[in-house]
């Protein structure tokens, strides 16, 4: 078998390319599927900002999309999705209606406008340029942490960014996750520098820690952002594709995504807050079928959340500070001396 990438261009059918603007504090990840993919969605928070996501509920009569983006920009971000758009149609890749094709790209955003970045870019945002690049840029390699949708992300108390993981169930299934971290609260246990998602780790993919000793009262403080400051808005929103290699209905995509939300549970405390939009996005690339349905279906369902936690610490781990006055610090900046080997 070939060695795992930890990424989820491990699932066989789908690349993944980065576009951000250092200036702007932003950017844009867009996932492209080989062939149209299964795929479906679940919103648990309270906030979210969306594109194209009805088509995705399993009574509606699209049978599979051509592409997915995670963007940063609030509501401009949505941009970003016409911009993946124009590169697939220049590619001739699209669902057909008669003589027209019309490629299929839901959207999911976070809140970024307010990192210290220039969002002063005049009539109209760069989201739709950004999102044309990152499509340009898809491959099976890409950049974690401040890159993409996950250069501006932040979190109540350390940057946020881009994060990856994958797995292999005992069927043989890749499982992988995608997600842009831009909490509303921490994925560190108290002051870290452990993180939440410590038990699922896969050898040192952030750090190598594990989980502390014990998780004492204190290091279960609730803590988010704004919370100090009196009407304070909290900038949020974690939101990740889950994909799979295995042969999915539409409804068992929209079951996986539903699974999946325990991955924000296991790496954040919290999620799904008010001002979360929480979105996740669940997308089979049909290369292996189900032998076992329910089995392999269950089994699926853990390995991604699992994988949907790990991504979120890496995507944390591997982020670095934005290069603006009194912007958050690192992970690795407040903690790298105590990484292992």
């Amino acid at each position: 078998m070939t060695a795992l990438r930890n990424l989820i261009t491990d699932v066989a059918g789908l690349r993944v390319g980065n576009a951000h603007d250092p200036k702007l504090g932003s950017g844009v990840t867009a996932i492209l599927f080989d062939e149209p993919a299964v795929a479906s969605y679940a919103v648990n928070g309270g906030a979210p900002g969306t594109r194209d996501t009805d088509l995705l509920e399993p009574d509606k009569v699209v049978p599979g999309i051509n592409a997915i983006v995670l963007s940063g920009g609030s509501a401009f971000g949505l941009d970003a999705a016409g911009g993946v758009q124009a590169f697939l149609r220049e590619k001739g890749i699209g669902f057909a209606v008669g003589s027209a094709l019309v490629p299929l790209v839901p959207q999911a955003i976070t809140f970024d406008l307010l990192n210290g970045g220039n969002k002063e870019w005049g009539r109209y945002p760069p989201y739709r340029e950004l999102g044309y690049e990152a499509a340009k840029a898809a491959g099976l390699e890409f950049e974690l942490g401040t890159a993409g949708g996950g250069y501006g992300a932040t979190t109540v108390d350390l940057k946020g960014g881009l994060g990856s993981a994958s797995a292999v169930t005992s069927a043989g299934h890749t499982v992988g996750a995608l997600v842009i971290v831009n909490a509303l609260a921490s994925t560190l246990i108290g002051d870290g520098p452990h993180f939440w998602a410590g038990a699922y780790e896969e050898g040192q993919e952030f750090g190598g820690l594990g989980l502390p000793s014990r998780i004492t009262p204190e290091m279960r403080r609730l803590n988010w952002k704004g919370r100090a400051q009196e009407a304070a808005p909290p900038i949020s929103t974690t939101i990740a594709l889950i994909a799979t290699d295995a042969v999915l209905t539409k409804a068992q995509a929209k079951r996986l995504a539903v699974i999946s939300h325990d991955g924000h549970a296991k790496g954040l405390r919290f999620a799904h807050a008010l001002y979360d939009g929480d979105t996740i996005f669940a997308a089979a690339t049909g290369r292996k079928p189900l032998k076992d349905e329910a089995a392999d279906f269950i089994e699926i369902g853990a390995l991604a959340s699992d994988c949907l936690a790990r991504a979120i610490a890496r995507g944390v781990y591997e982020a670095t500070a934005l290069p603006f006055t009194g912007a958050q610090p690192a992970w690795k900046d407040r903690f790298s001396g105590l990484v292992k080997g």
